[in-house]
């Protein structure tokens, strides 16, 4: 029997943000490194991954949609 996590946008969120350096982003990067050495199976929903990708680019790209 295969044992699943899914990702929330959370914590999918906290494993994905490269600027991250507070200890609770390095633990979270080193939980999901360790799941599949556990024999778990990591998945995500699609509407997870949409989310994490719009709150990621949609902040730096607020000025360039303004128009003066």
């Amino acid at each position: 029997m295969s044992r699943i996590v899914l990702l929330d946008s959370g914590p999918l969120g906290i494993v994905t943000n490269p600027k991250a350096a507070s200890p609770l982003y390095q633990e979270g990067k080193l939980w999901l490194q360790s799941l599949p050495l556990k024999g778990y199976i990591v998945m995500l929903p699609e509407i997870a991954d949409y989310e994490v990708r719009r709150d990621s680019g949609g902040s730096s790209n607020i000025g360039s949609k303004s128009r003066k």
